[in-house]
């Protein structure tokens, strides 16, 4: 009888532990190859193909659609993880001006109900884009963003007013970004966002 209480211990031990590491994983993230540091430019481009290559709508192929969409992962969670943290400075040099604005709204509006964001990115699923067009000597792409977030409002007690803390969600984004094709700036903006 007494080995009956060893087994409900190991198996009770083992189920707390598989609860932390999840925790552990979802607060800490897992490693998606995507790592890279996005401050020096958005996509990472080769000073060679800058130089020869002139970007526009249809220099704009597989190769290029493929480095961009790496960059624009990066991005998306870059974007993500500050935006539920309320870092809008961490991020505006990915934003336009009137997507900054919106931010910077929501983010005030949360203060103001006194609520604040618990969020933990998981991944990314798929991201694919959705259209490319040139407007003028703007270059726009939208991207569709299949992703994993936990995600839920807390009030100032830090009681639970929406979502679930312990539930993973997919969410769809559809995001536009920008960029001045006659610009030495190789930076994307973000300039719509549709979920």
């Amino acid at each position: 009888m007494n080995y009956s209480f060893e087994y409900i211990d190991i198996i009770l031990l083992a189920m707390i532990a598989g609860f932390i590491f999840l925790r552990l994983r979802g607060i800490l993230g897992k490693k998606t190859g995507y790592e890279d540091d996005i401050s020096s430019s958005f996509p990472q481009e080769s000073t060679e193909t800058k130089s020869s290559i002139k970007l526009n709508d249809s220099s704009f192929d597989e190769e290029a659609k493929k480095e961009f969409l790496k960059g624009a992962k990066i991005a998306y969670e870059t974007i993500v993880t500050n935006f539920s943290n309320g870092k809008l400075k961490d991020i505006k040099s990915l934003l336009d001006k009137n997507v900054y604005e919106q931010f910077n709204e929501a983010i005030q509006n949360r203060k103001l109900k006194n609520v604040s964001s618990d969020t933990t990115f998981i991944g990314i699923n798929s991201a694919t884009i959705k259209e490319h067009k040139q407007n003028k000597n703007m270059l726009e792409v939208t991207v569709e963003f299949i992703s994993e977030i936990i995600s839920c409002i807390k009030d100032k007690d830090n009681q639970i007013v929406s979502g679930d803390p312990e539930k993973v969600k997919k969410v769809i984004d559809i995001w536009t970004f920008s960029k001045d094709i006659s610009s030495a700036n190789p930076n994307w903006l973000l300039i719509d966002t549709q979920a």
